[in-house]
Formats: C-alpha cells, sequence, structure tokens
C-alpha cells in the first residue's frame, strides 16, 4: 500500500505553493526565461532501461528520481510492515546483498512527521535556526527576535553543507552551512506579507548567507554538539563585504552609487549548493536571487532591461518588500544592483577576519554547484549547473597549477587559481535518429540513451569567444552568452560530484514538467521523456578522463520515478529491488563509491529522502533508501563520513497554508515549539561505519 500524503495545492514535483513562494518566487509559474532555440537535453535521460545497458552494468548514465511504490525488495513486503521474524529475515537478506556502504536496511517511503533513519541508527539535532554561534549571542526567543541577534545566531534553511577537520583539536570538526532563503511566515508571529516591518527585513537579511560553527564529537558515537563562541565561529549576512575578483571587476555592468568602482558588494543571497576546493577554502553558489529585487520594468537602458529578462525578474514589488528599507533591492533606482548577485562566492572558514570575494570568472547564473575535480597538469576545473527549466550545465578550467602545501605563498597563489582560465558550456549530442525518441521513454533501435558531447568556451580573461558579446557582457549574462553558443537545455542541472574513485561526473537533474508543452523544447535523446516530473541523474566522462579535455561521453544512470513505470531505469538493476526515488537535488559521495542522493519535491506522495546507490559492480543503480524527513521539509547537504552521516533538514512545516500560529509540523522540538530548520547527525547505534 503506498502512504500517500494529504492532498494539497503544489507547483512542480512535489513542492508546495508557499515553497515555490519564498524558495524561488514562483520560477515555475512565469515564463522560462530561456526562449533560445537550442536543443533540449532534459528528456533524453529518462528512458534508459536499456538492452545493451542491462548486459552493461558499470556504464556511464542518467540519474532517476523516485516513485510512490513502497517496497525495497519486492516479495517481503507484507512481512516487513507486520515486524515478524520474516520481517528480520528479510532485512538481514537485505543487507547481505548490499554493496559495502549501503549495507542497511532501507526505510521504506513515508510521510512521518520526523526524520526517519535506517534500522540500528541513532540520531541527534546539532544546530538549529538561531541557536548562537558567536560571542554575545542571546539564546534563541521567538518572540524577541532582531537582526542584531539574528547576525550572531545560526541561519535560516540550511542547505548545502561542507566539513573540514579543525587542526590542532582533536575531535573538533568545522561546520560551514548555506542559508538559502527565509519563509518569513513561518518566521514571524502575525506576519503579514504585504506590510513587513524594517526589523523583519533585517532579521531575513541576517538569516540568509552562511554560518561557519565548530563541532564536537561525542567519541565512539557520531554524535556532534555545535560549540558556540569558538573563534573560528563566523556568520556571512546579506550585508556582510565581499570582494569581486576576476576580469569582470571593476565592470561598469557592476556599478552602482554605493559602489562605484564595481568592486566591493554588500552580501550574499540564495546560496545553494557548493564545494570545497583542493586547497580548503569553501565555495558557495547563489542561485535564485532575482526574487528579491523590485520594479525591472522601470529600468529605462534596453541591455540592462533584456538581461533582467533572460534572468528571470519580475515586475512590480518584490515578495519581501525589501526595496522599503534599502534601496539597492529596487532596481529602478540601482539597475546594476542585480548584476552584483548569482556569482559563485568563496570563503577562508579557518580566518574569521578574511573578506569573502565572488569570483566572475566562473560566470553568473542560478549557481546550484561549484564541484572541483583537477586537470591532470595539476589545474583546477569546478562543474557547475544552472539550476532553472531548459538552462545549461557549464565547467570552468583554471589557466594555473595548484601550488601543494599549505605555505604563505602557496595560499597566496591558489587564491588567484578561480579568478583565470576558460569559461565552458556543455553541448550534448545523441547517438541515435531522432525519430527514435518520442518523448514517451521508449529506447532507441540501440537499447540505450547516450551520446558525445563538447565543451565550447565563452571566455578567457578579457577575450570572447562569443559573438556581439565581449568578455565582461559574457560573464555578468553568461546565459544569453550559452544561449548564443548552441548549449544543450538540461532539466534543471542542480548539484554535481566527481567521483572521487573515478573521475566520472554525476549530475543530478531534478524534474521539468515543461518538457514537451506546446512551444516548448521537444525530448530528444539527452532528454526522452515529456513532462519529466521526476528528474534523473546523468553520467559523464571526460575524455581521457582528463577534467580538462573538451569532449566527453554520457549515458543515462537513472531515470527517476516509480520503478513500476517503464520510462524509469535503475542502471541496470532489476527494478523491483530498489527503493523509489525522486526529484534528485544534492549528491555527494561516500568512502566506498557510493553515490548518495538526497531529494526535493517528491512527487510520489511520500516525504523527500536521503538515498544510497552503488555506482559499479553487480549491484550498480541498487538505490537504497536511508531516511525521510519531516512534514513538508527537503533533505539538503548530505555528509557521508565513515561513522556519521550529516543532512541539513530544510524547510519542514512548509504546505500550503501554515503558519507560526497553525505550524504544519511539530518538528524538532515537539508541539507548542517553533517548527526550526536544522542540522541533524545519524550514526550507527553500535559505533560501526555507516552501512559496512
Amino acid at each position: 500500500m503506498r502512504n500517500l500524503l494529504p492532498l494539497i495545492s503544489s507547483h512542480s514535483g512535489g513542492r508546495s505553493a508557499l515553497t515555490c513562494r519564498y524558495r524561488c518566487g514562483d520560477a515555475c509559474l512565469h515564463e522560462t526565461p530561456n526562449t533560445s532555440g537550442n536543443a533540449y537535453v532534459g528528456d533524453v535521460i529518462a528512458g534508459a532501461a536499456s538492452r545493451r545497458a542491462l548486459l552493461r552494468a558499470g556504464a556511464v548514465v542518467t540519474v532517476a528520481a523516485a516513485t510512490g511504490a513502497v517496497a525495497v525488495e519486492r516479495a517481503p513486503r507484507a512481512s516487513a510492515a507486520t515486524g515478524g521474524a520474516a520481517a528480520a529475515e528479510h532485512k538481514a537478506a537485505a543487507k547481505s546483498k548490499a554493496a559495502r556502504g549501503l549495507r542497511f536496511a532501507p526505510v521504506a517511503p513515508n510521510t512521518e512527521d520526523t526524520v526517519v533513519v535506517a534500522e540500528g541508527h541513532d540520531q541527534n539535532v546539532v544546530i538549529r535556526w538561531g541557536d548562537p554561534i558567536l560571542r554575545g549571542a542571546p539564546a534563541f526567543d521567538p518572540d524577541k527576535q532582531s537582526a542584531q541577534a539574528q547576525a550572531a545566531q545560526f541561519g535560516y534553511n540550511n542547505d548545502y553543507m561542507a566539513v573540514l577537520d579543525v587542526p590542532g583539536e582533536r575531535d573538533h570538526q568545522l561546520l560551514v552551512v548555506n542559508h538559502e532563503y527565509t519563509d518569513e511566515v513561518l518566521m514571524f508571529s502575525g506576519y503579514d506579507p504585504e506590510n513587513p516591518t524594517r526589523e523583519q527585513a533585517g532579521i531575513g537579511w541576517a538569516a540568509h548567507g552562511l554560518s561557519v560553527v565548530v563541532t564536537a564529537e561525542e567519541r565512539g558515537l557520531g554524535r556532534l554538539t555545535a560549540l558556540s563562541r569558538h573563534h573560528l565561529n563566523r556568520r556571512i549576512t546579506a550585508t556582510t563585504p565581499f570582494e569581486v575578483t576576476g576580469p569582470a571587476a571593476g565592470s561598469e555592468l557592476l556599478r552602482t552609487s554605493a559602489d562605484p568602482t564595481g568592486k566591493r558588494i554588500l552580501g550574499t543571497l540564495n546560496n545553494c549548493g557548493g564545494g570545497i576546493t583542493p586547497w580548503g577554502t569553501v565555495l558557495s553558489g547563489e542561485e535564485n536571487f532575482n526574487q528579491y529585487f523590485a520594479n525591472p520594468d522601470k529600468v529605462s537602458d534596453p541591455a540592462v532591461k533584456a538581461g533582467l529578462k533572460r534572468y528571470g525578474f519580475e515586475d512590480g514589488a518584490s515578495e519581501r518588500k525589501w526595496e522599503r528599507f534599502d534601496d539597492r533591492f529596487d532596481l529602478a533606482k540601482e539597475p546594476n544592483e542585480a548584476h552584483r548577485f548569482g556569482w559563485v562566492v568563496e570563503i577562508d572558514p579557518f580566518d574569521p577576519e578574511s573578506t569573502p570575494r565572488k569570483l566572475t570568472a566562473l560566470g553568473r547564473f542560478k549557481h546550484e554547484a561549484a564541484e572541483p575535480r583537477l586537470t591532470t597538469d595539476g589545474r583546477p576545473v569546478l562543474y557547475m549547473g544552472d539550476d532553472e527549466k531548459f538552462d545549461y550545465f557549464y565547467k570552468f578550467v583554471s589557466a594555473k597549477r595548484m601550488m601543494k602545501g599549505n605555505s604563505r605563498i602557496a595560499r597566496e597563489h591558489n587564491r588567484t587559481l578561480l579568478d583565470e582560465g576558460t569559461l565552458y558550456v556543455a553541448k550534448f549530442t545523441g547517438d541515435s535518429p531522432s525519430a527514435e525518441v518520442d518523448g514517451s521513454g521508449k529506447l532507441p533501435e540501440d537499447g540505450e540513451f547516450d551520446g558525445a558531447g563538447e565543451w565550447i568556451p565563452l571566455a578567457r580573461g578579457d577575450r570572447s569567444f562569443v559573438a556581439g558579446m565581449t568578455a565582461e557582457e559574457v560573464y555578468v549574462f553568461t546565459r544569453m552568452a550559452a544561449d548564443k553558443a548552441g548549449a544543450t537545455k538540461m532539466d534543471r542541472p542542480e548539484d554535481v560530484e566527481p567521483s572521487p574513485r573515478t573521475g566520472r561526473v554525476y549530475i543530478a537533474l531534478t524534474n521539468n514538467t515543461d518538457r514537451g508543452k506546446e512551444g516548448k523544447a521537444p525530448a530528444d535523446e539527452a532528454n526522452p521523456r515529456n513532462g519529466n516530473k521526476h528528474g534523473q541523474i546523468l553520467e559523464l566522462t571526460e575524455r581521457w578522463n582528463n577534467a580538462g579535455s573538451t569532449r566527453f561521453n554520457w549515458r543515462l544512470f537513472l531515470v527517476c520515478g516509480d520503478p513500476e513505470d517503464p520510462s524509469t531505469y535503475f542502471g541496470g538493476f532489476p527494478k523491483d529491488q530498489v527503493s523509489p526515488i525522486s526529484c534528485p537535488d544534492n549528491i555527494t559521495f561516500d568512502a566506498y563509491g557510493n553515490l548518495w542522493i538526497s531529494t526535493d519535491g517528491n512527487a510520489l506522495g511520500n516525504h523527500d529522502g536521503l538515498f544510497g546507490v552503488a555506482t559499479a559492480g553487480s549491484r550498480r543503480g541498487a538505490v537504497r533508501q536511508f531516511l525521510t524527513v519531516p512534514n513538508g521539509a527537503e533533505t539538503c547537504g548530505p555528509i557521508v563520513r565513515d561513522r556519521r552521516v550529516l543532512v541539513a533538514v530544510q524547510h519542514p512545516g512548509e504546505i500550503d497554508g501554515a503558519s507560526v500560529e497553525e505550524p504544519a509540523s511539530t518538528w524538532p522540538d515537539g508541539p507548542g515549539e517553533l517548527t526550526r530548520p536544522s542540522v541533524i547527525s545519524v550514526w550507527r547505534r553500535d559505533g560501526g561505519d555507516i552501512g559496512a
């Protein structure tokens, strides 16, 4: 039996309208910003239940998102529910069959208002929205919030996370967390969306950005405790000064009345995915920044106005009305302020006094990730997704090699690596006749969806490779440059992760329900399903396995949805033995080379969760669910280390009609307490490694 959520008003996938409103400014309800005629990649990936792939279980393919079916292994569903001896035998068999690192009894899809973890595991809340971080910060009081307090407390809606060891401090780890957006209706009692107060706006600014906080591990367990007032702790907010670096620094397109140099920006907004550089800094991508600005219709410059439209800016007032309290959010007064967001930012987590940077060489779009590899000659490469329907996948290849070590010379050199290099966008090509791809997910004659691709250069330093655009214009209006270059349209490319074992690059394509609609891009071999609401994961192999190559091959790894749906595909693994998965978002790898996938907007009627899947061997494609999150929540920022899994539980209780007075979730602190986004730690009760 499928355990379905109550019917509620929702947008694409399984997201609530409330999530769409505050997270991305109802992007799915507005006209798709990409109106170019470029080929579309998303549907190609959806139907790869291939004859050839079944024979070649080790191939590279696209990722699948979930279904509504409950079972992990079909035969014992009933006994697992009743919990008798047969259920125990089934769980033992399931664990013994799993790939190393995934040997746990999978969690069944559910709608529990809590974090449900695999049997034999414990959990604790590491840190909640509002918990004190800096010296002098007060304890969180929902009725006495202030901008000053929030600037010293853990921010709202935790998303991407990075963990780094603290030198010289045993059992201490540094946790860096993005705070994507604020959900004011769930933050403030009696909140009036039409008349927010100046203090509420200030709290919102302070709740955005990033938190850096040291955690302590309870030896022998995975339990973590946040250490308030540690000297490395830091808050970065929507008003923190940033340095602008790279080839567009100082551009006229970045200059405002408050910053006539175009080299100093206040704040960072809508921070989503990120990455850790090989030299120890943390990257964070600015995603749905367009929703914070008002009055693009009143901008007079036609070129700037066209750019605003391509980036999804909507006319009139903004949702949060911040323009009433700071002119920089009013584009009628400061049109270039819009160009100062949508970058990858870099912070040094071990220097709380350092100035964070916005890196213009990486291009400006709705950044979902910034994950690094090194070329064969030691130059850093970053892979980046633009999270919008029909937008593109990018990479940046540095011009200089990384210097090893932690000397002053090495640190100063590595600080420049992401400012000089070449920005590319991907073009995917299928290997089957277009007539064989009908949008249903039916396989072409050769039995699989796969193909090749090329990286199209957009700009290098002050040189543009795009006709009619200067290099500065390419960096500031990267989407428009990619349109001109003929890049392939994708199904919302979100997180990306290179495998530390094989170098293959995995791209989470969350969904695209507009695929194949009238006037929209039709299915092609890279995007074989129309109306794609479950998403997929694509596996990309650079030529010669060199991250600096300009050519690649691709194949589908997972095509998400109900395993009983013939258009789904799980790496060639039998579909009656997999956990259903829908809408893949953040991804990471464990020490065994397994890919872990968190979901956002499960369109199968169950809560979002975290899943592990082997990428090689006889269990390749065997998706196994490790946990689920509470009502209305999304699973974010997973980190899988030997004895611990960390998950950011984002926007719990974000269900249409919910408010502070009438919450839709009682997590994490129970009835009568404010619902608060939080980071959790999960560990094995016996102290062993996860999934071993």
